[in-house]
């Protein structure tokens, strides 16, 4: 177990691996902890989203045959990033890091200016998740004086900033994964079991989808797309890889395995199931398009809330390790030195991300504009350049053409997934005030 005060060297076979500086631990998690925390993340309550803002506008074949292939091609463009975790005998705790040392200074910013708003775009969809969950939660035992949106987004970021505090940093999860994994389950299976009751007992469903191709059908499809890779894409696998036990990329490989095989398959199920009970009437939130008992629904959407009160907390770690570093936190977690800085720091953090998701509360335009504008980039666009440049003498010509191929068809989908979202969030915001109570 490596914790930083100060640069160390670990040595590992026949080389060393230079170790930089950080408050947090590093090299202390199996491959299996840190395939749950993946795991977390792909089965988070964003879950129970997919089937409205994926499946109805792709349709059977386009939401089936895109969420397989966004499947493939994540797997491929994570492991390209795995294998770079110790590139040039330093062993890269952070995407910026890793990106800097390929790149240089002016790339360090880009790639820590788009992670960031990456993760606090992904945290902002978790906290309307969140206030969404308690709402639908609530409404069952209240629902002649239901609470409004943007309260049950108060609370929710109120619980999240005191779980920020309590866990100090992503290894201390490891007792929480199990409570995470829990609260997963409960919500999916709760899903699945009532959307079968509807649909084994509701009429023929439309699943059609507009043949005429309008332009808001083009951007609404465009915007879809960029849903599929969200589904998948954490935007910090350096910083996941680095509580990882050595061999750190035979591990993460086996992590990352397990996360595109045994992770993905709850998240199909209730994706699939959920358009296939409801069709297009399906909501995006799939709670609310259910049918069942209160108590039911109550334990779905209260474990959803405590669940991504988890996955938030996954999310914002490199914010908290870039703070805890910079500011020179150690020794005890229960220190009042340290217990004071997180209060502050993560309590104002989460306090932020809260004002906003409860300012634009449109769940599905927040998916997509981050999956456009961050986790294209991220994901496959720096990915395969990244391995390119890095691996540039060791690729054939077929497999330099492959990367370039991939890094310029997600650029173009990157912009014009961008123009859908910042468009779809425009025609919401004129829709519907700001602190809407969806």
């Amino acid at each position: 177990m490596v914790s930083g005060d100060h640069d160390e060297v670990v040595t590992r076979s026949d080389k060393d691996v230079e170790v930089p500086e950080t408050a947090h631990l590093i090299s202390n998690d199996s491959w299996l902890q840190v395939g749950f925390v993946l795991t977390t993340g792909i089965n988070s309550a964003y879950v129970l989203g997919y089937s409205g803002t994926v499946m109805v506008p792709l349709g059977w074949v386009g939401g089936v045959v895109g969420l397989i292939l966004a499947t493939a091609i994540s797997l491929y463009a994570n492991v390209l990033v795995a294998k770079l975790h110790e590139f040039g005998g330093k062993r890269h705790i952070r995407y910026r890091d890793l990106a800097g040392f390929i790149y240089g200074r002016k790339a360090y910013s880009l790639t820590w200016g788009l992670q960031y708003v990456n993760l606090f775009m992904i945290n902002v969809g978790f906290i309307i998740l969140a206030g969404s969950a308690l709402k639908a939660g609530y409404a069952v035992f209240h629902e002649d004086n239901p609470i409004e949106l943007s309260y049950a987004i108060a609370f929710a970021g109120l619980a999240c900033a005191i779980f920020a505090i309590a866990v100090p940093h992503l290894s201390a999860l490891r007792f929480w994964l199990w409570f995470s994994t829990f609260f997963s389950l409960v919500y999916i299976i709760i899903a699945i079991v009532l959307s079968l009751k509807d649909g084994i007992k509701a009429p023929p469903r439309d699943y059609s989808i507009e043949e005429e191709w309008t332009a808001n059908k083009i951007f609404t499809v465009i915007g879809a797309s960029a849903n599929l890779v969200f589904a998948f894409n954490t935007g910090m696998l350096p910083e996941i890889q680095a509580t990882i036990k050595q061999p750190v990329v035979g591990n993460m490989k086996k992590a990352l395995n397990f996360q595109f095989t045994i992770g993905v398959l709850p998240m199909y199920a209730v994706t699939f199931i959920g358009y296939w009970a409801y069709g297009n009437t399906t909501s995006v939130y799939l709670m609310n398009s259910v049918h069942g008992p209160g108590w039911m629904k109550a334990f779905a959407n209260f474990s959803a809330l405590l669940q991504t009160v988890v996955a938030l907390h996954i999310f914002a770690s490199p914010m908290y390790e870039y703070l805890d570093t910079k500011f020179g936190i150690k020794g005890s977690a229960l220190a009042v030195k340290n217990m004071s800085f997180r209060i502050v720091v993560r309590a104002g953090y989460i306090g932020l991300t809260t004002f906003v998701s409860a300012l634009l509360p449109f769940l599905g335009d927040f998916m997509s504009l981050t999956g456009a504008i961050s986790t294209f980039p991220l994901t496959f666009i720096l990915a395969n350049h990244m391995y390119l440049v890095a691996k540039k003498d060791k690729l054939t010509s077929k497999q330099k053409s492959w990367h370039w191929l991939n890094v310029i068809f997600f650029s173009c989908a990157s912009v014009t997934a961008a123009v859908s979202a910042v468009r779809l969030i425009i025609v919401d915001s004129k829709t519907y005030h700001i602190f809407a109570d969806l």
